[in-house]
């Protein structure tokens, strides 16, 4: 992925994609842009591009916080799940909790749990697998280790996969293979991110972001489906996008990637 900030459409991204060497895309519901509700018309798009689409990726203005907002955030899963499934393999990947409101926040699990499993549900009955992306974002309710402990006994993993962030697990725990290893049973396929000592998004490799290691990880996790998504932040990569993808798959191929 290219980031918030890129500014084309669906088929400039696909175009920057695959000019950059990759195979896969995830893309989310604030790019999927014309093709919204035309699952064949991104097929066809994809495969002139010669991509194949890992995830499809959204969130929610609850937060998935909000118990008056379950029934959209269902409701939402679901028309994304449904455009996913035209796509063997690919998953949906739900975005971080995040708080919203005021309130306890031990409420605030609760219902996000409930969100996720009943997404889960949805996904399971469709043949999709659905996942949570927890990040380090302003107001995000999976932060550290304790939040990811929380959420995880709270989640079936029967039902909801975890897409591991390592920029943003960078970002809230002491130990990110500690916490890759605790829940790689979790681990559907992961994005790889990079920070520098003080959180900073960086571009991959010029971080502290141990990329093997988390690879190795990966690679050993038994419900790994083997897509590592690269993902951008960095300020480098917001003056040049499309550059920044080519740098980051040249780095990868450094790691036999």
């Amino acid at each position: 992925m290219l980031g918030d900030r890129f500014s084309g459409g669906p088929d400039d991204l696909l175009k920057a994609i695959a000019d950059g060497g990759y195979a896969g895309i995830e893309i989310t519901d604030t790019m999927i842009g014309r093709y919204v509700d035309r699952p064949a018309e991104f097929a066809t798009a994809l495969k002139s591009a010669g991509l194949t689409l890992v995830s499809f990726a959204f969130g929610s203005e609850s937060g998935f916080t909000l118990k008056e907002k379950i029934g959209t955030d269902l409701e939402t899963a679901k028309r994304w799940i449904d455009f996913a499934a035209a796509f063997p393999g690919a998953l949906v990947s739900m975005g971080s909790a995040t708080v919203v409101s005021d309130g306890p926040r031990d409420d605030k699990f609760a219902i996000a749990a409930d969100v996720y499993n009943k997404a889960g549900e949805l996904g399971r009955r469709a043949g999709v697998n659905v996942t949570v992306h927890p990040s380090s974002h302003h107001n995000t309710l999976l932060f550290d280790r304790a939040d990811y402990d929380r959420i995880f006994g709270l989640v079936d993993p029967l039902l909801v996969g975890w897409v591991p962030d390592t920029g943003h697990i960078l970002r809230g725990h002491a130990d990110m293979a500690d916490t890759l290893t605790t829940y790689r049973d979790r681990i559907r396929y992961v994005h790889l991110k990079d920070v520098d000592a003080s959180g900073t998004w960086a571009m991959l490799g010029k971080g502290v972001c141990d990329t093997a290691k988390v690879i190795d990880i990966a690679g050993a996790a038994p419900n790994f489906n083997g897509w590592l998504v690269l993902e951008e932040e960095s300020e480098t990569a917001a003056a040049d996008p499309a550059a920044a993808v080519k740098t980051n798959r040249q780095t990868m191929r450094g790691y036999g990637a």
